[in-house]
């Protein structure tokens, strides 16, 4: 664009000149060797344009003839050299694309058309051919030679980095990292990998440097490099709590200017600071995390860092920071469990009630079961709030890469990477359906819905008359309550009394009162024999319904003959028997079939010849 305007200017002078010209005439005289020569002067100047024309372009002429040979030459290697290109720029395209012949057709063609001394893609299209092929150790041998060269060095090394990892040589790894780290600090990988082995032995010196160098070189952004500087600040201060408090707090106190709400920072300055009797400050600064961002490790630290407090105290402290950060479910979480070591259990009902209205979690519920066990004890509500932490979801906790760590570190143990962990709420198994647009609100609503109440344990206690009763002395009440009738006439078996259904404990409880009253009644008290069957009673209702406790029930109900059986059983004395009436009781009980249904009083006659199942 620019030459032809030129050529236009050019043209336009030159047509401008020869007007001006041709408005003012003249007449031109030259002698030479004695001859006179006269012409107009527009004629003179076209004679010398023409003249000067004439001479450029017998120039050019002679020009073109004598660089003839050599401009051939250039045309044909220029045209080597673009088809070389366009053969390099295939290969590089089919090794991208993973099409091994067509890189390896388009290596050979490159190689034939360009120099590899000239062109250093040449040597990565080998490289690239060797790996799709599968030649690692030919595509290794190659990287160390590109490594070799200063101009393909930088590739090189990234190279046997990757190569390095995808055989796992760590330590190989590692070397090339550092090498490319040191030799070009603006490259990310190289930085990145470099930093992140120094982080993984501990280094945090070395890190630092390494970070700094990477700040200037401007490969990472100054929000990103402050926060992982703030990170190894924390992980050296860390280190340095126990040898040095005061590197420690220093540490600490730069990480938290970094980063103002970093948890693990100002959990380390606290200590540190406590470790120099500086209370004061200390809590100032858990009281500035707690502000910015509320955290049960703060918490922690804030309720207990005076030791010898009293659980009054720390409640004390538990509700300053719930004035620090009020409506907040961590501020009712901390007040909640001071509250409970307080033993002021309304107090902690309430704040952990409103903790899980705002936010349902396990950790909530299980404080709710923990404060119904202290104060009532009653197993119904504590199993209630059990189930529902085992429907609530997770508390969060420090995580990284799928791994929960009970405290903060500085460096994943899975990937190595820094500042991996975050507080969250672990990755876990999806649970069953839940209730669509359900807020924690309601879900608590519903939880507090199915509580059931508070258990009595109160007993009614036993009256005297029937724990006397109880404790009279009996030689067996089982033997006593199942003995059969004697039974004069012979039968084909012999027949044994059904099992007596047990008394209600009412029944037993309307015997002793009637015991009672029959002793109360004026004039029987010196008349021992009036008392006596109402005893027997009392004792016989004992003795029955601790046989129905402690025999099967036989599934047949007692006949109304049947009972006065029974009642006289029961109402054999058992104390001053003879030792003959002992062994036949014994004798009777022993030849008595438990499983034997007995006979069924007006059942119709058998028939003879049938043969009984027991």
């Amino acid at each position: 664009m620019i030459r032809l305007l030129f050529f236009v200017a050019l043209v336009l002078v030159l047509g401008f000149g020869f007007a001006w010209l041709a408005d003012r005439p003249g007449d031109l005289s030259i002698v030479w060797q004695d001859r006179r020569i006269e012409m107009s002067l527009m004629t003179a100047v076209t004679v010398v344009a023409s003249l000067v024309a004439a001479i450029m372009i017998s120039w050019w002429l002679i020009r073109t003839i004598w660089l003839s040979p050599r401009l051939v030459s250039r045309y044909f290697r220029a045209n080597k050299r673009d088809r070389g290109y366009q053969a390099l720029s295939t290969g590089l395209l089919a090794a991208g694309a993973g099409d091994a012949a067509m890189a390896r057709k388009m290596n050979k063609r490159t190689k034939g058309l360009l120099s590899a001394d000239q062109e250093p893609l040449i040597h990565l299209l080998d490289v690239q051919a060797a790996l799709i092929e599968g030649r690692n150790d030919e595509a290794r041998k190659l990287f160390e030679a590109m490594a070799e060269d200063p101009e393909t060095r930088l590739l090189g090394l990234r190279g046997l980095y990757l190569e390095a990892q995808r055989q796992g040589a760590n330590d190989a790894a590692r070397h090339y990292a550092e090498t490319a780290a040191e030799q070009a600090p603006h490259l990310p990988w190289a930085g990145a990998a470099a930093l992140s082995y120094r982080t993984q032995e501990g280094k945090w010196d070395e890190a630092l440097h390494l970070l700094d160098r990477q700040r200037h070189a401007g490969t990472i952004e100054a929000a990103a490099a402050d926060r992982k500087k703030a990170v190894l600040l924390t992980a050296r201060a860390r280190e340095r709590l126990d040898a040095d408090p005061s590197s420690a707090r220093d540490d600490a106190l730069a990480a938290l200017k970094l980063a103002p709400a970093f948890p693990p920072a100002a959990i380390v300055a606290t200590k540190a600071l406590l470790r120099q009797d500086n209370l004061r400050k200390a809590a100032k600064i858990l009281e500035a995390a707690w502000k910015a961002n509320p955290h049960p490790e703060i918490a922690e630290a804030y309720v207990r860092a005076r030791v010898g407090d009293t659980a009054i105290d720390r409640l004390k402290r538990a509700e300053r920071l719930e004035k620090l950060r009020p409506m907040h479910p961590q501020s009712f979480d901390a007040v909640a469990r001071a509250a409970l070591d307080a033993r002021r259990f309304d107090l902690a009902r309430e704040k952990a009630e409103a903790a899980a209205r705002l936010r349902p979690c396990e950790g909530i519920y299980l404080l709710l079961a923990d404060i119904e066990e202290a104060e009532t004890g009653d197993q119904g509500r504590i199993r209630h709030w059990l189930s529902q932490a085992v429907r609530a979801p997770r508390d969060p906790a420090w995580t990284a890469d799928g791994y929960v760590s009970e405290n903060w570190e500085p460096v994943s143990p899975v990937t190595g990477k820094l500042d991996a962990f975050e507080w969250k709420v672990p990755v876990e198994q999806l649970a069953g359906p839940a209730l669509d647009n359900e807020t924690p609100a309601g879900a608590f609503d519903r939880a507090m819905a199915s509580l059931p109440p508070v258990r009595e344990h109160d007993e009614p206690a036993a009256t005297p008359t029937v724990v006397a009763a109880i404790a009279a002395p009996a030689a067996d009440p089982i033997a006593d309550a199942l003995a059969p009738v004697n039974n004069t006439e012979e039968g084909p078996l012999p027949v044994t009394a059904p099992v007596v259904e047990a008394e209600p404990e009412h029944a037993v409880l309307a015997a002793a009162a009637e015991s009672d009253d029959q002793t109360g009644k004026p004039g029987n008290e010196d008349k021992p024999e009036a008392v006596a069957p109402a005893a027997k009673k009392v004792e016989a209702a004992v003795m029955a319904a601790d046989v129905a406790k402690t025999e099967p029930h036989s599934g047949t109900k007692p006949k109304a003959g049947n009972q006065e059986t029974a009642t006289v059983a029961a109402e054999k004395p058992a104390v001053g028997e003879s030792e003959d009436e002992a062994r036949a009781r014994e004798a009777a009980f022993l030849s008595h079939r438990p499983d034997d249904p007995g006979v069924r009083t007006g059942a119709a006659p058998e028939k003879p010849g049938r043969f009984r199942l027991f």
